[in-house]
């Protein structure tokens, strides 16, 4: 309920949820729960390649954010904090700003409590991958 709650609108689990950040149908093999917890607890100054945080001013002056997917000298392809895939050229825009912290959000005792936190990370535990022959409910 948790996940479904506070992370299924950016991470996706069994093929279900969204695409800003990172799937984690494997995290529970992939990551310790102290990791886990330093991630939701305070962030990441890291990324993975494909949620690098970017900013995309457009001429008119309105900045787009969301993650890069795609990068040469004359473009960058973004997904949008809507989750739409939108390109842009460089010559076209004021600046494209990389950010330099995860867009994941901080998840202090103020946004998740203690309780929480444990249920939310026995639960990531348990994610061990997802097997595409089993119906999901």
């Amino acid at each position: 309920k948790l996940f479904r709650t506070m992370c299924v609108a950016c991470h996706k689990v069994n093929g279900a949820g969204g695409r800003l950040g990172p799937d984690l149908s494997r995290i529970g093999t992939a990551r310790s729960r102290e990791v886990l917890l330093a991630r939701i607890r305070r962030g990441s100054e890291d990324f993975r390649a494909g949620f690098e945080p970017v900013t995309v001013t457009t001429a008119e002056g309105a900045p787009i954010q969301g993650v890069k997917k795609n990068e040469d000298l004359f473009s960058v392809q973004i997904m949008d904090t809507r989750e739409r895939i939108q390109g842009y050229e460089k010559d076209k825009v004021k600046a494209v700003e990389n950010g330099k912290k995860s867009a994941m959000p901080v998840f202090g005792p103020d946004r998740l409590s203690d309780s929480d936190l444990d249920d939310l990370l026995r639960y990531l535990q348990t994610l061990r991958g997802f097997d595409p022959t089993v119906k999901q409910q």
